[in-house]
């Protein structure tokens, strides 16, 4: 069966088979709503359902609360329609001209940046670019196996290679590929871009980014366009990691912190080891940020990270006032099946 959706306040309609998310249905037709995760960790795709009604096949996904339930709030990204429907919830136009591809590509070079991270740069043929919005993601497609998502860390008009940034995960089944045997030279087939997650450049408020261990990677693509573009606004980034060890690209923050006037950076160890004769902020990164801002609502916010960190971020900085509209996430999970490892 299909269902007729209606989306507020763009009035644009879409059809939905009951088998299918409202968001796998939307973007299938290019109706581009925000998501991030896909999986119902991070709430991105949070909307209100207006008229009709909708379930969760599979209960009732983390992001979304008995509050949230209570006032008509669905995560579009799990809830799959049980009638027509009227939704509101923004679209995302920015990434609707962008087209979906899938390209062949060349691994250029691997480089250990910290024990378990290894940056990849993927070269594609040499008629082909990939466009994308700072942010964005890409699915490595791999046979018989389900599609691996990475964010993109380098910025748009640094298109000569594609940046990934890989945790050897436990388990992971991509990434222990990635650490035991992937060569240069190896070929590999990726799609994208995808995701909602990218820096909003019309908006001229001052911007946190959060990043947790390697979601540093997507919010190192936005930066970087940020001073190509000559972004003026505040750009404060925040990095959480376990030990000194983990902040594997350091000299980068340090090189941004001399060159633009208008970015600061704040790295946050949760558990500093003896060695590391660490001075600075301690703890979760959430907290530091709610101590230096108690006040939210004039920031736009982007968060990048395990979905712990995305939901914890998300409900802590909704006590401190920010706007629900300008809080953009990228949640992945380090599992063996779902291996969003940025």
């Amino acid at each position: 069966m299909t269902y007729q959706v209606t989306v507020q306040p763009s009035g644009h309609t879409f059809g939905v088979k009951s088998s299918e998310s409202i968001l796998d249905a939307a973007l299938r037709q290019g109706i581009i709503l925000p998501y991030g995760c896909r999986n119902g960790a991070c709430g991105s795709c949070m909307g209100t359902v207006a008229g009709g009604q909708v379930e969760y096949p599979d209960g009732p996904p983390a992001a979304l609360t008995t509050a949230d339930t209570a006032q008509q709030q669905a995560l579009f990204c799990q809830a799959r329609p049980v009638s027509d429907l009227t939704i509101e919830v923004r679209e995302v136009e920015a990434a609707r001209d962008i087209e979906l591809r899938n390209l062949p590509c060349r691994v250029h070079k691997l480089e250990h940046l910290a024990h378990d991270v290894i940056r990849i740069y993927l070269k594609l043929p040499d008629t082909e670019r990939l466009q994308y919005l700072a942010g964005q993601y890409i699915d490595v497609l791999l046979k018989d196996h389900a599609p691996r998502a990475f964010s993109i860390a380098n910025a748009p008009h640094d298109d000569s290679f594609i940046e990934l940034q890989i945790r050897n995960v436990s388990g992971g089944y991509f990434s222990a590929q990635v650490f035991n045997q992937l060569q240069e030279k190896a070929m590999l087939r990726i799609k994208g871009p995808l995701g909602t997650f990218f820096l909003r450049e019309d908006s001229d408020r001052p911007a946190i980014l959060i990043g947790g261990g390697t979601g540093f990677a997507p919010l190192k693509g936005m930066l970087e366009h940020a001073f190509h573009s000559g972004l003026e606004k505040p750009l404060h980034l925040y990095w959480g990691v376990r030990a000194r060890r983990d902040l594997y690209l350091e000299e980068l923050p340090a090189q941004w912190l001399q060159d633009h006037t208008n970015f600061s950076y704040t790295p946050v160890l949760s558990e500093p080891m003896p060695e590391d004769n660490w001075q600075g902020a301690t703890g979760f990164v959430t907290d530091t940020v709610i101590r230096d801002y108690p006040d939210l609502s004039k920031h736009d916010i982007y968060m990048s990270g395990p979905p712990v960190m995305v939901e914890a971020g998300h409900k802590l900085f909704m006590q401190h006032g920010m706007d629900v509209s300008r809080f953009f996430s990228d949640a992945f999970e380090y599992a063996a099946l779902s291996e969003k490892s940025d």
